[in-house]
């Protein structure tokens, strides 16, 4: 008798454990799909913002406080959104300046960090390059 209780409480633990199993599987199915329009509504909200941050990129020229002529800047996008060429529209360029965007609490990423300190440090320079004349002739 005593080897047939030892496999009846082996039986009842599986069946225990794998009652347990199921029952913990579903209780945490439940609570995640209970997070779920939680988790959507954060995305959506970040989705937005992103896109309202590009969307004020592209259009920032135009906004009344743009300190610079819509005309003569340039959308660049990465690593800085502008370059402003100003004196282009008397075709006599006297400054350049990187223009960087921000909406909401955006921050400097460290490319744009990097960038600006480069600017500012006086780490910027002109580079003539000649395209080999075997690539442009025809032959």
């Amino acid at each position: 008798m005593e080897f047939f209780e030892f496999v009846g409480i082996i039986v009842f633990l599986l069946v225990f454990l794998f009652i347990g199993y199921f029952v913990g599987k579903y209780i945490g199915k439940k609570q995640n799909e209970d997070k779920i329009p939680d988790i959507r509504q954060e995305a959506i909200k970040q989705s937005r913002a992103v896109l309202t941050g590009q969307f004020s990129e592209q259009i920032a020229p135009y906004l009344p406080n743009f300190p610079y002529k819509p005309t003569e800047a340039r959308f660049i996008g990465k690593p800085v959104d502008f370059v402003v060429f100003r004196g282009m529209d008397e075709k006599n360029i006297n400054e350049v300046v990187f223009v960087e965007v921000k909406s909401g609490k955006g921050q400097l990423s460290n490319v744009e960090k990097s960038l600006k300190s480069a600017v500012e440090d006086k780490r910027v320079f002109w580079h003539d390059y000649d395209v080999p004349e075997e690539l442009t002739s025809k032959k």
